[in-house]
């Protein structure tokens, strides 16, 4: 066995010990039915069930936090790009100033996109 396996096998040993002591008897000496065995291990999947949706939402949550900062970081990026070309075009005459309008035309030829600006007067 690989020590995954024999991690189960101590807990599993731990679990009937801890049962045990707590009802006074094993799982072989238990005086349940057959449907009290089939309810017990219903409440149990039923809390596995829980146990998981609590991790999937944990999980969703760190995703979207995750894309989030990661969105914060790409606006930065882009912020700072505008930025430093607004600083570029000011410095070669091409922006009057801070608040200028510059207008953009897209065409597309022949399945091939050119972008032209043009400041608005």
């Amino acid at each position: 066995m690989s020590r995954i396996e024999d991690e189960v096998c101590a807990k599993i040993q731990q679990r009937a010990e801890v049962g045990k002591n707590k009802y006074g008897v094993t799982m072989e000496t238990a005086p349940l039915s057959r449907l009290e065995w089939l309810i017990h291990a219903q409440e149990e999947a039923m809390d596995l069930a829980v146990y998981l949706q609590k991790l999937i939402e944990m999980e969703q949550d760190e995703i979207t936090v995750k894309r989030m900062f990661t969105e914060i970081d790409e606006q930065k990026y882009n912020d700072s790009l505008r930025e430093k070309w607004n600083k570029e075009e000011k410095k070669r005459g091409h922006l009057k100033s801070w608040r200028n309008n510059i207008a953009f035309k897209t065409y597309s030829i022949d399945g091939v996109k050119h972008t032209v600006r043009r400041e608005e007067e």
